[in-house]
């Protein structure tokens, strides 16, 4: 702490950007040059005073990388108005992607393949399994020497609560062991007991079969129909239909899958990948004309394409898919930083890398550094 700040000179190019001190409830911001991508100041909070009171103590900064959050927008704009604002193409791309996310769960029924009309083939129920004279395995060594202790230990004279304790077993285990004549006796015979679920079973044989594998699903259609179940009988009853799934056709792609499929790179794409994003866009025509407008976007911030951003924004606009066309209409707010950020070469990329490093640093400090430290050992390092 006695060691003085490192002097630098105003940056041309600030990023900015914000770090969790507390995750979820503290959070401080951090300013980088862009050109050196050294991290030149560490603000307490991430709200736009400190921002604009910083800017107005060190004149001659002349663009400003951020994210789209409004604070540093409004924070840029009072501390530093004649400079220009440049929206990280991070940022952008990621905001896309939860709103594909948004537009692929409204449509998630397309994601489900079409019902054949051929009747739902039953799935055949495993038959309990014969026990056998001479039973085999781990589980029945162990059975057979816990057996032979504990009538070795009763021969000796001792009771079976003194054996418990000697062994530190459940008094009902030794009874158990105790009782049994032969060590067999004491394999049960693990057959299926009966339960609220069996009468309801058929029906969730035949929604498995149509491909309904969600659990949460098909315990509240359950639920609506009145019947006496809990989630777990119903998940643990999934769980042994998944473990053998006889016909039944495999499950639709998650939400998730079908966005990762839509916003990666299509070389990254494996061909099984690339069969079921082709597969769901032949069925759903609005993924389809999502899918295009994802694609021209991924251009303009590839190619730097900033000025065709209005045409973009139109024709998803004329789409009217959900999601994404509340993700263009919301560029407007911040277009000029916006189209700056998919036209000059300035992200915030090393400002990024700064924030990857004071998590290190505060990985090294367990927590227990107040702000002046943590600003301090940042600045130094």
């Amino acid at each position: 702490m006695a060691l003085p700040d490192p002097l630098f000179s105003t940056p041309r190019v600030l990023g900015v950007d914000d770090f969790a001190t507390r995750r979820g409830q503290i959070y401080s911001t951090v300013l980088t040059c862009g050109e050196t991508h050294r991290v030149v100041d560490v603000l307490p909070t991430r709200t736009a005073g400190p921002l604009a009171a910083w800017l107005t103590a060190h004149p001659g900064v002349e663009i400003i990388c951020r994210d789209q959050a409004g604070a540093y927008a409004e924070g840029a704009r009072l501390g530093a108005p004649d400079a220009l604002q440049v929206a990280d193409r991070f940022h952008l791309w990621q905001g896309l992607g939860r709103a594909v996310e948004t537009c692929v769960a409204a449509h998630r029924e397309c994601l489900r393949p079409p019902m054949s009309d051929e009747p739902p083939l039953s799935i055949p129920q495993a038959a309990p399994t014969p026990l056998r004279t001479e039973p085999a395995g781990r589980r029945a060594q162990r059975k057979k020497a816990a057996h032979a202790l504990v009538h070795e230990l009763l021969a000796q004279g001792r009771s079976r609560r003194a054996i418990a304790r000697h062994l530190g077993w459940g008094l009902n285990t030794v009874l158990r062991y105790a009782s049994a004549a032969r060590w067999q006796d004491t394999l049960r015979d693990n057959r299926p007991r009966p339960s609220r679920l069996d009468p309801h079973k058929p029906h969730l044989d035949r929604r498995f079969t149509e491909g309904c594998t969600s659990v949460t699903q098909l315990h509240r259609e359950l639920v609506a129909q009145g019947a006496p179940v809990t989630y777990g009988m119903v998940r643990a009853y999934i769980a042994t239909l998944r473990g053998v799934p006889p016909d039944a056709p495999p499950p639709p792609p998650s939400v998730r899958k079908v966005t990762g499929w839509l916003t990666r790179h299509p070389i990254s794409l494996s061909e099984e990948d690339r069969a079921g994003l082709k597969d769901v866009l032949a069925r759903c025509p609005e993924l389809d004309t999502a899918a295009g407008h994802i694609r021209d976007f991924g251009e303009i911030l590839t190619d730097r394409l900033g000025t065709t951003l209005p045409t973009w924004i139109d024709a998803v606009d004329t789409s009217q898919l959900p999601g994404l066309t509340g993700f263009a209409l919301h560029l407007h707010r911040d277009f000029d930083a916006v189209t700056a950020g998919l036209t000059l070469e300035w992200s915030s990329g090393a400002t990024e890398g700064a924030v990857n490093r004071i998590k290190k640093i505060k990985r090294q400090l367990y927590g227990r550094a107040g702000f002046e430290l943590l600003r301090k050992m940042i600045l130094l390092q």
